[in-house]
């Protein structure tokens, strides 16, 4: 049997919460370990909690979920975190981001691609809100011009995995769009990451579009 997913929530609004803890929790293959209203409150008791994935808000009124990330993050290593906010801008995409952020979606994503997104960056990805996603490649061509010879070792299938995950798409939409199973992208994005010499889908992607 495969692992039971554990995740906990830091958002300072308790529908929200008790809204993720529901589809959570009621979801094979998951469990909603904790939920907490502040950072304040989370950073001491998420440190002993160790959960697989955080769900962590950014604006929580006392300490920011981005200062939380840069506290919690050396303490609990291995636990992924993903923003899960309103915010669109790039400076607060990429704060959350250097801060040790894993992922950045939008609230407004349906459950059921919530919960692809934390099987997602419990296997290792990084997952983004399609619109997310773009501003983060917007913002690294706007910066500097792109340098083809970065990727010149990626076959014409690695970069059409590479410009999926570019477009924030889960696994499976891209091996549906390439007509290959979710194995055979794991493998390619595998490759990518060694070629590439990067460790998550953000880290490729900023490295495709790197000057």
């Amino acid at each position: 049997m495969s692992k039971v997913i554990t995740v906990s929530i830091v958002d300072d609004q308790q529908d929200i919460r008790e809204n993720i803890a529901g589809y959570v929790g009621g979801t094979k293959g998951f469990s909603c370990l904790s939920s907490y209203a502040s950072a304040e409150e989370a950073l001491p008791k998420l440190a002993k909690d160790k959960p697989d994935v955080i769900l962590m808000d950014i604006n929580l009124g006392g300490m920011s979920g981005i200062e939380c990330v840069r506290q919690l993050k050396p303490k609990i290593p291995t636990t992924q975190i993903v923003m899960l906010t309103v915010f669109e801008d790039t400076e607060k995409i990429f704060s959350a981001l250097a801060a040790g952020a894993s992922g950045y979606l939008l609230k407004r994503m349906p459950p059921s691609k919530l919960l692809d997104a934390i099987r997602e960056v419990n296997e290792g990805g990084s997952p983004m809100s399609a619109p997310i996603a773009r501003k983060v490649v917007e913002s690294l061509q706007a910066t500097r011009p792109p340098k083809p010879d970065d990727t010149a070792e990626l076959s014409p299938r690695e970069r059409e995995v590479l410009e999926g995950l570019a477009e924030g798409c889960a696994y499976k939409q891209i091996a549906d769009k390439l007509g290959v199973s979710i194995h055979t992208v794991r493998n390619y994005i595998r490759r990518i990451y060694e070629k590439l010499h990067v460790r998550s889908s953000s880290q490729a992607v900023a490295r495709y579009y790197r000057h």
